[in-house]
């Protein structure tokens, strides 16, 4: 039987991310808590800007336990200047549940606050090291591209590197925007895609962000730096702003000031 030309660029992939992956601080361990915080962190956010925010967390909060036994609005403020609050209020419920209930068998990863599909199956690659790869939009973009026929799967033994191999050719070579196709990537040889010329027509299309500029994002933004720096901002200064927060949990109201989540009451 002959080889499977994609089963040995797999294999080929694993090779070079052994020779070649950086080294990230979440890769230096298989806990499940450190796992889950870089995963959540890593949505929509690139890998430079969550370093700093990552270790700073991890210091202060090691454990699950650790979050849990702090209001909310710690972990919002934590979370300033990284973007989508909402991903802190739900980290620090899905600690809650961590640490009254313990995690949730593999299967049931999707039960914790905040956890979809992605971020389980991510657990059970990158902390469980199951043969599952877990597909964020950059791995989606190498599949589609790179294995029009499917995923074939991780060399035995191996599933934990191929999906961080996956990971790291999506943002190095096989980018959204001006793909490095003959630019080093190394598994250009044998590419579906790039040898017919079609890398664009198969890329899966995203959502394009909305404008920052003016946006409730940045309004919001605002307010929720002032309580990350003075812990307490005037509800007038944006009302429609004030009451986004506070619907969404990530702030409290107390008379005529917002405050940080679980202190108003």
């Amino acid at each position: 039987m002959a080889p499977d030309p994609s089963a040995q660029a797999v294999r080929r992939l694993v090779r070079w991310f052994r020779d070649e992956g950086p080294d990230l601080p979440w890769r230096r361990t298989r806990d499940r808590w450190a796992i889950l915080v870089s995963e959540v962190m890593l949505q929509a956010t690139p890998v430079s800007r969550v370093l700093p925010y990552y270790d700073a967390w991890m210091r202060r909060w090691p454990r699950a336990d650790d979050l849990a036994a702090e209001p909310v609005g710690e972990a919002i403020a934590a979370w300033q200047g990284l973007g989508y609050p909402r991903r802190a209020r739900n980290l620090h419920a899905a600690a809650v549940v961590v640490a009254r209930d313990g995690w949730p068998p593999a299967e049931r990863y999707q039960d914790l606050p905040g956890v979809g599909a992605y971020t389980a199956d991510a657990l059970r690659c990158f902390a469980d090291e199951m043969p599952v790869l877990p597909e964020d939009v950059n791995v989606k973009r190498v599949v589609a591209r790179r294995f029009p026929g499917g995923w074939p799967g991780a060399p035995r033994g191996r599933a934990w590197d191929a999906g961080q191999a996956m990971m790291d050719l999506g943002r190095e070579y096989c980018r959204a925007r001006a793909p490095r196709c003959d630019d080093g990537c190394p598994l250009r040889a044998g590419c579906p895609a790039a040898d017919a010329g079609i890398v664009d027509e198969v890329t899966p299309r995203g959502r394009r962000q909305a404008r920052y500029e003016g946006s409730m994002r940045q309004r919001r933004g605002f307010l929720l730096r002032a309580l990350a720096e003075d812990g307490r901002a005037p509800v007038d200064t944006d009302p429609e702003a004030a009451e986004s927060l506070i619907a969404e949990g990530l702030a409290d109201r107390r008379g005529a000031v917002l405050v940080p989540a679980g202190s108003g009451r």
